[in-house]
C-alpha cells in the first residue's frame, strides 16, 4: 500500500488492491484508494477510501527481528502482517533479521494471512534471529538494500532493542545514497531508484530489561517477569522448609528493571541494582539485616541480585561473592540460583501479546501516514495509549543514563530511567524493612477486604499495614469484610504479620460481599469502640458501593465522618474510576493458559471451534483482553450488543476458517453478555449452522480465573496502590484532624484510587456515582472497548479503517520522564 502518506492539505492518491473480500461493505469490492485527510479534533490522520483511478501502484514492507528473542515477538510479527494485509499491502517475512536482510534469497519470503496463524501463544520468534556483522559495514547495508529493492520493499518494521533500531535509522538515513551507489554499478536502474527513493522506518522496543527510555513496557519484560516470580516461588518453599538464604542472580547487565520489580514483588531481603550502588559498608549492614530478619523467626532469606551490579567504586558484585559473604559471616545454609536465559524463553504473557499485538497495528499506520518530513519512530507504551516517539530521542535518552551511571551519577541515573522506577526503587526501601516511627501517631486505621477474591488483595494489605506502621499509626486488620466488623472482628497487626503474604493468592483476611447497608448501626458502633479514624477498602464493586453507603450515612452518623479509600481489587475489573483493577491481569492470564490447552487439544482433532464462557458479570473486559491473548474468533460482551444477524456473520467467518488450513475455531462468551444468547444458545447455534462443516464443544473456565498466584503486574500494582492509599489518607488525617478528633465530612475525604491512562489519581466516591451504571454494576465509559477494533481486525472481520484511531507523535524529554506513569 502506498506507505508515503502526502502532506496534510495536499492529498494525493495512490491505488492499491484491497483485501478480498472488500473491508467496507459500504463499498463494492475491487482496488481502493488510501486518501490521506487530516482529521484535526483528534490530532492524526484519518484513513478513507473512494473509488480509485485506473492507475496505480503498490509499496510493500518488510518485517525484521534481530539479534535477541523475547516472548511477544511472534504476536508483534502475527500483527504487523495481518494489519498489512488487512490495509492492502503486500508484506514479507524477513528470516534471521539483519543476517537474512544482508543474504537475501529465501530469507525474504512473502507472507499471507496464514502465514502467520496460531503463534501467538509461541516464545522466541518463528522468523528466527541472528547478530550480524555484516549489517555494521555500509557493503552490508549495500547489499540490504540491494535485496529490498528487488522485491520492491520500501517500509520496514524492525523489532529490537535500541541497537538494533539504531541500525535501522543508519540504514535509513543511507538509503539515498545507497540507491545512488547502486545505480552507479549497474545493479539497478535510475528509474527503480526512483520509484523506491524513500524508506521509511518504524521501531517495535523490544527487550526484557525495560532499558528502552520512553516507553512504559517494552515486549517481553512482563514475560521475564513471570518466570522470575515462578522460580522465586518455587525456591521460597525449599528455602522455608530447610531454613535456607537464597541469592537469585537475574538479568540485567545495565539496567535493574527485572531485578527491582521482582525484588519488590517478592519482598526480597536485599537487593542490587546497577542504578544504585550499596553504599560503602554495605556488607556489614545486609549482614545484619538477615540476621535480624531470622531472630524474629523467619525461615529464609532472598536476595536478589542483578547480573551488572556493581558497588561505589564501579568494582562488579558476584552473586558468590555475596553468597561466601553470608555464610562466612552468618554461617546460613546458602545457595545461589542464576537464573540465566530462562527468563527469556517459555510462552508470553497476555500483557505481552496484548502489547505487541496492540504495537503491531499502529508500526502500521505509522507507516502509513509516514511523510518524508518524518522522522523514524518508535512505537511506545503511554499508560494504556499506543503512542509515536522520535527513534533518536529515545535512544539518546536511553544513553543520557549509562553515561550518567559511568560517571557515577546515580541519582540521575534512577530519574532518568523514569518516575515508574524512582518509584518503585523507594517503595522498595520503604517496605524491606522495619524502620520505626519518628513518633506515635494520634490516628488509627483499619483494613478489611470485601467482595470476591482477587489476586493482589494481600499484596495490598502487606503494604498498607507497612507504610501506616512506618508512619506511627495503629493499624487494624478486619475479617471477612463488612460484615466482619459488624461482627467486631477486628485486630491490631505488626508489621511481621503480614510477611509471605506478597505471593498468596485469594484474601488471607478473608472477604464477603454483605454490604454495611444490611448492618450500619453494629458497623458504626464498633467505629466508635475501636476509635477508627481512616478505613482502607480493597474489593470490587461491593467495596465501592459499601463505602458510598457509608459516606452518605455520614449525615446520620457523626462516626462515620473518617477519610476513607477503595483500592478497586476484582476480576472483573468493573469499578468506576480506574482502568486496572487488581486481579484482573491473574485472571486474564488464567483465562488465556486455559485456552491456549483448548487450542492445543484441537491440533488432533480437525474442524472444531470451542464457546468458552468467562467470568466477568457484566463487564467484558476479560472476555475481551483473553480474545486479544489468544488470537480468538469472537468475543462477545454485554457493553458491544450483537443481534442474530451478528451470530450469523461469525458462523459464516468459521465456515470459510474450516476450508482453509486452520480448521480449529475459538469464541469467547462474557457470562452476562446477553440474556437470551446465552452459552447453550450459541453451542445450539453453532452445531447447527455449522454441521458437517465443523463440531462444537463448551467450556466453561468459572472460578479458576479467581485462583492461583499473583502475576507480577498484581503484585507490584497493590503494593504501589497499598503505599499510596495509606500516604494520601495519612494527608488527609492531618487536614481534618482539629482539637483531638477526626471529622471528615467533605466528599474528596473518601475516594477510589485508581490508575487513570497514565497517573495514580483519587476520585470521591460522591463524584463516580454520577458516571455509574448500578443495575449492571458497570462505569458508564470504558477505556479498553476501544481494544475490541483490534480483536475484530486481527481476527479478519471486515472492519472500516475510518474507526481507527492513530497513536500521536510525542517528544521524549526529562519533563516527560518525570510523569509519573502507572506501569
Amino acid at each position: 500500500v502506498g506507505g508515503q502518506g502526502p502532506q496534510a492539505g495536499s492529498p494525493t492518491e495512490e491505488v492499491c488492491p484491497s483485501p478480498s473480500p472488500s473491508r467496507d461493505k459500504r463499498l463494492p469490492p475491487g482496488p481502493f484508494v488510501p486518501t490521506w485527510l487530516p482529521a484535526h479534533s483528534r490530532g492524526h490522520l484519518r484513513v478513507t477510501y473512494r473509488i480509485p483511478s485506473p492507475v496505480g501502484r503498490r509499496i510493500p514492507w518488510e518485517y525484521s527481528s534481530s539479534r535477541i528473542t523475547f516472548p511477544g515477538m511472534n504476536a508483534a510479527v502475527r500483527a504487523v502482517t495481518r494489519m498489512g494485509i488487512y490495509v492492502g499491502a503486500k508484506v514479507f517475512l524477513i528470516y534471521e533479521g539483519y543476517e537474512g536482510l544482508v543474504e537475501g534469497g529465501d530469507n525474504i519470503k512473502q507472507a499471507n494471512w496464514l502465514s502467520v496463524s496460531n503463534i501467538i501463544q509461541l516464545g522466541g520468534t518463528v522468523i528466527g534471529s541472528a547478530r550480524c556483522k555484516a549489517f555494521t559495514t555500509r557493503a552490508g547495508r549495500l547489499r540490504a538494500a540491494r535485496n529490498l529493492v528487488e522485491h520492491g520493499i520500501t517500509n520496514l518494521c524492525v523489532i529490537g532493542g535500541d541497537g538494533s533500531l539504531t541500525g535501522a535509522d543508519i540504514f535509513r538515513s543511507e538509503w539515498a545514497g545507497l540507491l545512488e551507489e547502486l545505480v552507479r554499478d549497474g545493479q539497478i536502474s535510475e528509474e527503480v531508484a526512483k520509484k523506491n527513493c524513500r524508506l521509511n522506518i518504524v521501531g517495535l522496543v523490544g527487550s526484557i530489561d525495560n532499558d528502552f527510555c520512553g516507553t512504559d513496557m517494552t515486549i517481553g519484560t512482563d514475560s521475564a517477569l513471570h518466570r522470575i516470580m515462578e522460580v522465586i516461588d518455587a525456591i521460597t518453599t525449599t528455602a522455608q522448609s530447610h531454613q535456607r538464604t537464597f541469592v537469585l542472580e537475574v538479568m540485567g547487565r545495565h539496567c535493574g528493571y527485572l531485578a527491582l520489580v521482582s525484588g519488590l514483588a517478592s519482598g526480597a531481603d536485599w537487593l542490587f541494582i546497577p542504578e544504585s550502588p550499596p553504599e560503602d559498608g554495605w556488607e556489614d549492614l545486609m549482614c545484619e539485616r538477615l540476621g535480624e530478619t531470622r531472630s524474629r523467626g523467619s525461615r529464609l532469606n532472598i536476595i536478589i541480585i542483578a547480573e551488572g551490579a556493581i558497588d561505589r567504586s564501579g568494582k562488579p558484585i558476584s552473586s558468590n561473592y555475596v553468597k561466601d559473604l553470608v555464610v562466612q559471616r552468618l554461617g546460613f545454609d546458602t545457595r545461589v540460583t542464576v537464573l540465566g536465559h530462562v527468563q527469556r524463553g517459555g510462552t508470553p504473557s497476555a500483557f505481552d501479546r496484548v502489547l505487541s499485538s496492540k504495537m503491531g497495528m499502529e508500526a502500521v499506520m505509522a507507516l502509513l501516514e509516514a511523510t518524508p518530513d518524518t522522522p523514524a519512530c518508535v512505537v511506545s507504551l503511554s499508560g494504556n495509549q499506543s503512542v509515536r516517539l522520535p527513534l533518536m530521542e529515545c535512544v539518546q535518552v536511553t544513553k543520557d543514563v549509562q553515561k550518567a551511571m559511568d560517571e557515577k551519577r546515580f541519582e540521575e541515573a534512577i530519574q532518568l530511567r523514569g518516575r515508574s522506577f524512582e518509584n518503585n526503587w523507594n517503595i522498595y526501601k520503604l517496605l524491606a524493612h522495619q524502620k520505626p516511627a519518628q513518633e506515635k501517631s494520634p490516628f488509627s486505621m483499619a483494613i478489611l477486604n470485601v467482595g470476591a477474591p482477587a489476586a493482589g488483595m494481600n499484596a495490598a494489605v502487606r503494604s498498607a499495614v507497612r507504610i501506616g506502621i512506618c508512619q506511627g499509626h495503629t493499624i487494624y486488620v478486619v475479617s471477612d469484610g463488612f460484615e466482619g466488623l459488624a461482627k467486631g472482628q477486628v485486630r491490631e497487626v505488626g508489621w511481621h504479620d503480614v510477611a509471605g503474604w506478597l505471593g498468596r493468592g485469594g484474601s488471607m483476611l478473608g472477604t464477603k460481599r454483605t454490604l454495611p447497608k444490611t448492618c450500619m448501626e453494629k458497623i458504626v458502633e464498633n467505629v466508635r469502640k475501636f476509635n477508627i479514624q481512616g478505613l482502607l477498602v480493597i474489593g470490587g464493586f461491593e467495596a465501592y458501593e459499601g463505602v458510598l453507603q457509608l459516606v452518605e450515612a455520614r449525615g446520620q452518623y457523626e462516626e462515620l465522618c473518617i477519610v476513607m479509600c477503595v483500592i478497586p481489587a476484582t476480576i472483573s475489573n468493573n469499578v468506576p474510576g480506574t482502568d486496572f483493577s487488581l486481579g484482573s491481569d491473574t485472571a486474564v492470564n488464567a483465562a488465556m493458559e486455559s485456552c491456549d490447552r483448548i487450542k492445543q487439544s484441537a491440533s488432533g482433532t480437525k474442524r472444531r471451534v470451542f464457546i468458552v464462557e468467562t467470568m466477568g458479570g457484566y463487564c467484558g473486559y476479560l472476555s475481551t483482553v483473553t480474545g486479544i491473548a489468544v488470537g480468538a474468533d469472537a468475543a462477545y460482551v454485554y457493553e458491544d450488543p450483537f443481534t442474530i444477524h451478528d451470530l450469523k456473520a461469525n458462523v459464516e467467518h468459521l465456515t470459510d476458517k474450516m476450508k482453509t488450513d486452520i480448521q480449529r475455531g475459538l469464541v469467547l462468551r462474557n457470562e452476562k453478555c446477553h440474556e437470551h444468547y446465552t452459552t447453550e444458545f450459541l453451542y445450539n447455534l453453532y452445531s447447527s449452522e455449522g454441521k458437517g462443516i465443523f463440531d462444537c464443544r463448551i467450556n466453561v473456565l468459572g472460578h479458576l480465573q479467581q485462583g492461583g498466584a499473583p502475576t507480577p503486574f498484581d503484585r507490584n500494582y497493590g503494593t504501589k496502590l497499598g503505599v499510596k492509599a495509606v500516604l494520601w489518607m495519612s494527608e488527609k488525617l492531618q487536614q481534618v484532624y482539629s482539637k483531638g478528633r477526626v471529622f471528615a465530612n467533605s466528599g474528596d475525604t473518601a475516594c477510589v484510587i485508581g490508575l487513570r491512562k497514565k497517573a495514580v489519581a483519587f476520585s470521591p466516591v460522591t463524584e463516580l456515582k454520577k458516571v455509574t451504571d448500578f443495575e449492571h454494576r458497570l462505569p458508564q465509559e470504558q477505556w479498553w472497548l476501544n481494544l475490541r477494533l483490534m480483536l475484530k481486525m486481527l481476527a479478519n472481520y471486515q472492519i472500516s479503517l475510518t474507526e481507527y484511531i492513530s497513536g500521536q507523535m510525542e517528544h521524549v524529554t526529562r519533563r516527560t520522564l518525570s510523569i509519573e506513569k502507572g506501569f
